[in-house]
């Protein structure tokens, strides 16, 4: 295949969407020294394994389309990835859903009271103000090795 044309991922189906989400939030974790394992179902859940060089640091991460908080999650260490943008954010789900339940009015709303479940379409100011500390940034930020810095 010659052809790199790129695609408009806007296009893909669903769970081509979510491979793809997942290859760019891998992208984005690699520069942080994670490396990725997609699992085939959720496992406790996950989506998606991140190790850490470290070699003692594992995060469970769902991956999500957009910022949201699941009651399902609650109490399994659980992470959230969604891209905004060309930007990744992933925070601890329990610690960020008590900030963001005490300073916004999600608790109040059916979604959550009824159904569990709460998920933002559009960031506003202060959803970024809030979530800054959880941004990593975007794949552009460090460009891969040269072929003379590979080992």
């Amino acid at each position: 295949m010659n052809d790199f044309t790129k695609i408009d991922p806007a296009k893909l189906n669903a769970r081509q969407k979510e491979n793809y989400n997942f290859l760019k939030v891998s992208a984005v974790l690699a520069d942080y020294g994670f490396m990725t394992m997609r699992l085939s179902s959720d496992w406790k859940g996950a989506d998606f394994i991140a190790q850490h060089i470290d070699g003692e640091t594992f995060l469970k991460i769902q991956l999500k389309s957009r910022l949201g908080f699941d009651k399902k999650y609650a109490g399994k260490n659980i992470y959230v990835a969604f891209p905004n943008g060309a930007d990744w954010y992933i925070y601890p789900h329990d610690t960020f859903l008590e900030r963001v339940l005490v300073d916004t009015g999600i608790g109040k709303t059916k979604a959550w009271l009824v159904d569990g479940g709460y998920s933002f379409p559009s960031l506003s100011e202060q959803l970024r103000t809030l979530l800054q500390p959880y941004m990593l940034g975007s794949i552009a930020d460090n460009p891969a090795p040269a072929p003379s810095d590979l080992p």
